[in-house]
């Protein structure tokens, strides 16, 4: 399990805000500290951008915490109000947590709109007050708030504001939200939480009995692999933003996308068994995402399919 927040939100007034190296030291620790699949302060990324990809990092995984670790709802909600509060102070330039005090250069500097940070909060909160989804484009509606915005600003900081490769983007970060999904399905349920459609379940035969029970036969391996397929065919669309990039960017984004493949692979070496057990990756592994990484990257730059 994720640890719980290890900071308190200020109580306003806030006091004397941090230094702005205080406040990158503060987000680029936070970063390191989590990990993911993979760590996100990749050597891979442009130096002179780790900062700014830290800040957006921090809030993100703060507000997250508050959604998962935060056992009391209204509580978590509360705490989720107060976080928007202070984005919206950072909006005006009265930063003062650590965390807004890096974001607030990031916005300054790459003109980073609020709506996407807004979203994020919005999905967060969704987690306290909606635990099933009914249908497949409900559950994509729910990544389009969860997950596109990350993809967004992040391209944001890397100059590509444009909407194709945006959208591009949004293909890719869905797909990385349903991978970590289906890998995550004991985990979910545990904290009330089913994110697989009811509209797949009842397709298939399935219930929500059999993931309480860890019942995977025929009918539930079956659901999975159609369920893998559609987040597979994601990521086939997003792949189109790795050539659009250039420089480092390019290897991030190919190597993200490799990443969420190999969950995939994982699941299915698993047998589809994601709830006796959660699929994790192996050294192997990884070794062999920084190399398809690698090949996804210099296929499109050769222009291969």
């Amino acid at each position: 399990m994720r640890s719980a927040p290890e900071i308190a939100i200020p109580i306003r007034p806030a006091p004397a805000p941090a230094s702005r190296a205080e406040a990158e030291a503060y987000c680029r620790s936070l970063a390191r500290r989590h990990y993911e699949n993979f760590p996100v302060l990749s050597l891979f990324l442009p130096a002179a951008l780790r900062p700014h990809f830290a800040a957006v990092y921090a809030f993100c995984r703060i507000a997250d915490d508050f959604a998962d670790e935060v056992h009391d709802p209204a509580e978590s909600l509360r705490r989720l109000d107060e976080w928007q509060a202070l984005l919206n102070d950072c909006y005006e330039g009265r930063a003062a947590h650590p965390v807004f005090v890096a974001l607030q250069r990031t916005v300054g500097k790459f003109d980073l709109p609020k709506e996407p940070f807004l979203d994020l909060l919005a999905a967060f909160r969704q987690d306290r007050m909606q635990n099933r989804y009914r249908s497949w484009q409900e559950l994509l509606g729910y990544c389009a708030k969860s997950a596109n915005p990350v993809g967004r600003l992040v391209l944001r900081i890397a100059g590509c504001a444009d909407e194709r490769r945006q959208s591009l983007s949004d293909c890719t970060c869905t797909a990385l939200q349903l991978a970590n999904f289906w890998q995550d399905l004991a985990r979910d349920y545990r904290r009330g939480r089913i994110y697989i459609p009811r509209e797949i379940l009842d397709g298939h035969g399935c219930t929500e009995d059999m993931l309480g029970r860890a019942l995977v036969g025929p009918a539930w391996r079956a659901m999975m692999a159609d369920l893998l397929a559609r987040t597979r065919a994601l990521f086939a669309q997003g792949l189109e933003l790795v050539g659009l990039l250039g420089g480092r960017m390019r290897l991030v984004v190919a190597l993200f996308s490799s990443g969420g493949l190999a969950i995939l692979r994982r699941i299915e070496k698993a047998h589809y068994d994601t709830l006796a057990r959660r699929p994790q990756l192996s050294r192997l592994d990884r070794a062999r995402v920084f190399l398809d990484g690698l090949r996804i990257a210099a296929g499109r730059r050769a222009g291969m399919p």
